[in-house]
């Protein structure tokens, strides 16, 4: 298996298989393939897997692409931005919901909760994030760029809401309220912000869509 990842700020990661090779993904997320990929849909591991994904912000079935000969599948992202491969090799991480493109090997995906449950429903990542282990390879949607740190021990990173894309498992993720009423009634930052704390890898984005989605709605039209 070979992949390059092409577009600019509108990606697609195209992924050449050789004869047996498999890729997975959410239904829907195939762009374009040559002749020879056949295609299998599945739960994936049964319903609680079907019902993970469902919580996660992903598609209730999985498609599975294997090469009967020599070809390549392409699968683009669904938003301005990047499109990163993240290598597993029986480690895990943690990622958005949402962010799950495809996946090359061994990789299982299951549903990743944060140990800070205020952290799930303040700090805007989500009580509920995609866990993913294995030996592989996983494509993830980016908005906007990545922004990746290695934390070390003790290291801390704080991340304003919806910026953070993944991170290792081994990272601690808390919610630390703004300190200061003028900061939280005037600073336009909201009320929490999201702490990672190392040791560990993560991808920051530099576009989340809920952001980009804000920004967009003060200039549509109002109905009166």
């Amino acid at each position: 298996m070979n992949y390059r990842i092409e577009g600019g700020n509108l990606p697609v990661v195209i992924i050449s298989l050789n004869p047996g090779e498999s890729v997975q993904c959410e239904s829907g997320a195939m762009s374009w393939m040559t002749a020879g990929i056949k295609m299998s849909t599945s739960t994936g591991g049964g319903i609680g897997k079907m019902f993970g994904r469902m919580v996660t912000g992903e598609g209730l079935m999985v498609n599975t692409y294997t090469a009967e000969q020599a070809g390549e599948i392409a699968f683009a992202s669904s938003f301005p931005g990047s499109i990163k491969a993240v290598e597993i090799n029986g480690n895990s991480f943690l990622a958005q919901k949402g962010a799950f493109l495809a996946s090359f090997g061994n990789v299982e995906q299951s549903v990743g909760i944060q140990k800070n449950v205020g952290g799930g429903f303040f700090g805007g990542e989500g009580f509920l994030m995609q866990k993913f282990t294995g030996n592989g390879i996983v494509f993830l949607e980016v908005d906007g760029s990545a922004i990746e740190y290695d934390l070390n021990p003790g290291e801390k990173m704080i991340v304003d809401t919806g910026y953070t894309v993944m991170m290792d498992s081994t990272v601690n993720l808390e919610v630390e309220m703004v300190k200061g009423v003028k900061n939280v009634l005037f600073g336009g930052e909201g009320l929490f912000n999201t702490t990672l704390t190392g040791p560990g890898h993560i991808m920051l984005q530099t576009m989340p869509v809920s952001s980009t989605a804000a920004i967009l709605y003060k200039y549509m039209p109002k109905t009166k």
